[in-house]
């Protein structure tokens, strides 16, 4: 395929990308604008875990999540027979099974808050009690829509994200020259950072290069921040982007023939 992708996943995150786009011809520019880090006291979480079989449900927002609750949870305890397990998206359930957790509620037909929230499952939570394992911050509708149904929720906060310190110089060198073709988004937090990254004349060369996402929400930030070429994938995961970027640089390349 011959181009070059901006791949702005955290970088313990991006191999599996990475090679999807080698595979496919392509060179992947690896530039992560999401750093994550564990959270500086561990002590409100670890109390939580100690408690976990209070709790009839455990949802998951991120593979990152996982990874950070599940190795602390298998150091203090085994996990509750009784407790029933979400996960936001497919990335997600996959790193739960990699935990040996295979019995997962995930969305179907896309992988968000939203499509998590209309599962049956989730419709008659009234006395429910559930904690949610996520990052600082982070979106408050999932929460906020569980406990408007009667839920008592609980948020754990097992990592931190943040905005990485990284010389952009190179990078908008490249850029400048015409070395980007086009960019990989998979979270609006990872936009924004890139938009505050980059700069005024990274913003420009933004606008003008395709930017790829896989979720709809994404691709609605992007057109917010005036990214016209924005192309969502067909299909959601790495598998769907890889796609994407094979089909529009196929019809970008039959059309000049």
């Amino acid at each position: 395929m011959g181009i070059n992708v901006l791949v702005t996943r955290p970088a313990h995150q991006s191999a599996f990308l990475a090679e999807g786009i080698r595979a496919i011809g392509g060179n992947p520019v690896l530039f992560p604008v999401l750093e994550i880090t564990d959270v500086k006291d561990l002590t409100p979480l670890i109390d939580l875990i100690n408690r976990l079989h209070e709790f009839d449900w455990a949802i998951f927002v991120s593979p990152n999540a996982v990874n950070k609750a599940m190795d602390l949870i298998s150091k203090l305890r085994s996990l509750p027979p009784h407790l029933k397990m979400a996960a936001v998206g497919k990335g997600t359930a996959d790193t739960l099974k990699h935990y040996g957790v295979s019995e997962v509620l995930i969305p179907t037909g896309q992988f968000d808050s939203e499509a998590l929230l209309k599962q049956e499952e989730l419709q008659n939570i009234a006395g429910k009690r559930i904690v949610i394992f996520r990052g600082n911050g982070g979106r408050q509708l999932l929460g906020d829509i569980l406990t408007q149904r009667g839920a008592i929720l609980e948020y754990a906060e097992c990592y931190q994200r943040g905005k990485p310190n990284i010389d952009t110089a190179p990078l908008l060198t490249a850029w400048s020259q015409g070395k980007i073709h086009a960019v990989i988004i998979t979270s609006s937090e990872g936009l924004h950072n890139l938009f505050d990254i980059i700069g005024e004349l990274g913003q420009q060369l933004l606008k003008s290069t395709p930017v790829f996402t896989a979720h709809e929400r994404i691709a609605q930030t992007a057109k917010g921040l005036g990214l016209k070429k924005t192309v969502k994938a067909s299909f959601v995961g790495d598998e769907g982007l890889l796609e994407s970027l094979q089909t529009y640089f196929k019809i970008i390349r039959n059309s000049t023939t």
